[in-house]
């Protein structure tokens, strides 16, 4: 087990502090499954915008599907039109980049949006695709036997897990 410790409130306030300036007029957030969307669900409240926040699942557009299967993933609820809008996808952790991959081509099953940005609460590198988030709380390097996710208690408290994978 890794002994990397993450403030998880901490790094959620920068995160805040960092999307703050994306804001504008018709944003609207869209969060990844799970972590993702509870960042959107806090930032939705923290930011003051109207309506619900969406959340973008992964699993129907992986490459790695036929591994995975359907359990690992929720459903996409996107509660806007995504056609012309501007979104701003949320994720805890960004590694390789192939979930992104996946939930982009999901985003446009549902309509071509104006744009769409990325901010994340930690960027952990090891890329296998050229896509980079527009704003990272923290970047950390973990070795690749091991994952980084977001937990969240009860009482909506942010956490980090560190695990051997």
């Amino acid at each position: 087990m890794s002994n990397l410790t993450l403030d998880a409130e901490a790094l959620y306030r920068e995160l805040l502090h960092g999307v703050r300036p994306m804001k504008r007029p018709g944003l609207h957030l869209v969060g990844i499954t799970s972590g993702g969307a509870w960042l959107a669900e806090r930032l939705q409240h923290d930011l003051e915008l109207e309506g619900k926040p969406g959340i973008i699942s992964s699993v129907m557009h992986r490459d790695d599907f036929a591994q995975r299967g359907l359990a690992s993933g929720g459903q996409t609820v996107l509660p806007f039109d995504v056609k012309g809008a501007q979104i701003l996808v949320l994720d805890d952790v960004l590694y390789t980049g192939r979930t992104l991959r996946a939930v982009i081509n999901e985003l446009f099953d549902y309509g071509r949006p104006a744009s769409v940005q990325l901010a994340v609460m930690v960027d952990r590198g090891g890329r296998e695709l050229p896509v980079q988030p527009d704003f990272a709380a923290a970047r950390v390097t973990l070795p690749p036997g091991q994952s980084l996710s977001l937990a969240r208690s009860d009482a909506g408290v942010f956490s980090f897990n560190v695990k051997e994978v």
